[in-house]
């Protein structure tokens, strides 16, 4: 989670409320919510990946799995682990996580 452009408002957003990519890029705040502009393709790889990790889940409608997510259980552990903004990784550690998510079995 510190490797990744979202603040620990992101977080406590789709923990009250279900966010889709498209929505999030529509949002007047949305740069508070993150450390940088993106597009709804970037945003939606971001959570893909924290889908990955369990840190995020697609929500359930009538009709199987919609765009939006919500915080799991572990994500709400993981929040509740920083009682303030999400500390942000260093370079090293930001490259590694790169390396890990390009390249998963290196």
């Amino acid at each position: 989670m510190r490797c990744l452009p979202f603040r620990r408002a992101f977080y406590a957003r789709v923990l009250e409320q279900p966010l889709s990519s498209q929505a999030f890029t529509q949002l007047a705040d949305a740069a508070s919510l993150c450390w940088g502009s993106m597009g709804p393709e970037r945003v939606e790889a971001h959570f893909v990946w924290l889908i990955r990790l369990g840190v995020l889940r697609r929500e359930v409608d009538g009709q199987g799995l919609t765009q939006r997510v919500r915080l799991t259980p572990m994500g709400r552990e993981l929040l509740a682990s920083w009682p303030g903004e999400i500390p942000r990784a260093g370079l090293s550690e930001r490259l590694h996580h790169l390396l890990r998510r390009r390249r998963p079995r290196l």
